[in-house]
């Protein structure tokens, strides 16, 4: 059996306030749908959003190839040095971390491909906790689509709690006045 027949997704936050990294991704195999979706992302850019291939160094892409796609349009000296600087470089040494810790096998990185949606703040303020947040965020995204977590017993037990993130949080009245009309 090979790795990822289809495809896997996962996600991770790391870190809080401007330099958190949010970081989505999907993994599947050349000749797949998400060879198709990494393809057509790469060629049909739009304004602000320019998807590239995730290097180690220059002319050295990370295995899989894994293809950067921004999340907020680079903007400014810093945010621009943070996009294609240090969460690059971040998302690179991430994908790279699960090869080495066996994550993804290495005899199939050849055969697979990597969409990374990656969150970089436009107030981003420190390039090596950026790197660092966005290594964590890589990692923890191929880990999350490997592993398949949460599970949907995690999910339910999450909304049971109420919706949580970095930006707001609901109030309990807030929770319950929205509920379907079938939970009431």
């Amino acid at each position: 059996m090979t790795f990822a027949p289809a495809a896997l997704a996962g996600e991770s936050f790391v870190g809080t306030g401007v330099n958190a990294a949010h970081t989505n991704i999907v993994v599947g195999r050349k000749g797949g749908p998400v060879e198709t979706a990494w393809a057509t992302a790469l060629a049909t850019p739009s304004a602000g959003h320019v998807p590239f291939v995730t290097v180690l160094r220059p002319s050295v892409p990370v295995k899989p190839l894994t293809l950067f796609v921004t999340k907020a349009a680079a903007s400014g000296d810093l945010h621009e040095r943070a996009t294609w600087g240090s969460a690059q470089a971040g998302l690179a040494h991430g994908v790279a971390d699960a090869v080495e810790h066996g994550l993804i096998p290495a005899a199939e990185a050849d055969d697979l491909l990597i969409i990374a949606a990656v969150w970089v703040n436009p107030g981003v303020a420190d390039l090596d906790e950026s790197f660092r947040n966005q290594r964590a965020a890589a990692f923890g995204a191929i880990r999350a689509a490997v592993a398949g977590t949460p599970t949907v017993d995690e999910v339910q037990a999450a909304a049971r709690a109420g919706a949580a993130n970095p930006f707001y949080e609901p109030g309990a009245a807030v929770l319950a006045e929205s509920a379907p009309e079938a939970a009431r």
